[in-house]
């Protein structure tokens, strides 16, 4: 398993227990006690998590980078999922797309396939497909979702973009959260974030997750959409590292490898 894979790993599993013990990691990861030190010292390092007595606790609320951050981690993979995930898609469908790292690459793929209404509560992704033509004419039919701004995600969130969601049907969901595993489904670490994308599952005909090989088998704070629930899973290559990548394909049915 690669470095970057632990460490996200150990990440995700701190958001949900806020202090995790040495053999949790051990046994979570399936590597050595000696790796798992590494690992701790060099998150450490980072900062979000400190050493105590047989194991680490959580020193902040959110284990997410900003999104401009997390755009330029893994980009060649969340490209390729990105253009695999347009594969998907027929035109003139209505498509929900939520806020996220991978979500925001595909809107620009998306500029390649003209005639879809876009339902978001992305702002960078909104102002992407509102791009215009050779004619001056608009690619796409843009719905920006009301609501509250987050200065980190520059996204709409809470009642407001929920009920906005509600008054709507999707042929398509496309979704990016911060773990999908087989036994749990889609999960995100705030609540706004997953209530979002919650909503947007729920009233959408067809479900599809876009998730690198980091958040295969990572199950975080809050569950917004079961397995059950999930029609496609798209991840890249490196996701059949983890060993929760057979039963999602069991799970699920449906996945693409980019």
């Amino acid at each position: 398993m690669l470095e970057e894979t632990r460490l996200h790993r150990i990440r995700a599993l701190l958001s949900t227990l806020n202090r995790v013990s040495t053999e949790q990691i051990i046994q979570h990861l399936g590597v050595s006690r000696e790796t798992v030190r590494r690992d701790i010292l060099k998150l450490e390092a980072l900062g979000g998590l400190r050493r105590v007595h047989g194991g680490i606790v959580a020193t902040d609320s959110s284990p997410e980078p900003p999104l401009a951050i997390r755009n330029a981690v893994r980009a060649k993979e969340k490209h390729a999922i990105a253009r695999a995930a347009v594969q998907q898609l027929q035109a003139g469908q209505t498509l929900f797309i939520d806020a996220g790292s991978t979500t925001s690459l595909l809107a620009d793929e998306l500029l390649s396939m003209p005639g879809m209404t876009i339902i978001t509560n992305s702002l960078n992704i909104a102002l992407t497909l509102s791009a215009v033509d050779s004619d001056n004419l608009l690619r796409h039919d843009v719905i920006l979702l009301g609501g509250h701004m987050g200065p980190s995600m520059q996204a709409t969130s809470g009642a407001l973009t929920v009920s906005e969601i509600q008054r709507y049907r999707a042929d398509v969901a496309l979704l990016s959260p911060v773990g999908i595993a087989s036994q749990s489904g889609a999960s995100s670490f705030a609540h706004h974030e997953a209530e979002v994308a919650g909503a947007m599952a729920h009233h959408a005909k067809t479900r599809i997750i876009l998730a690198d090989h980091s958040k295969i088998g990572v199950t975080s704070r809050i569950i917004y959409a079961p397995i059950s629930d999930i029609d496609m899973i798209i991840s890249d290559e490196a996701a059949t590292d983890s060993s929760d990548w057979e039963l999602l394909q069991v799970a699920c049915g449906h996945v693409i490898l980019a």
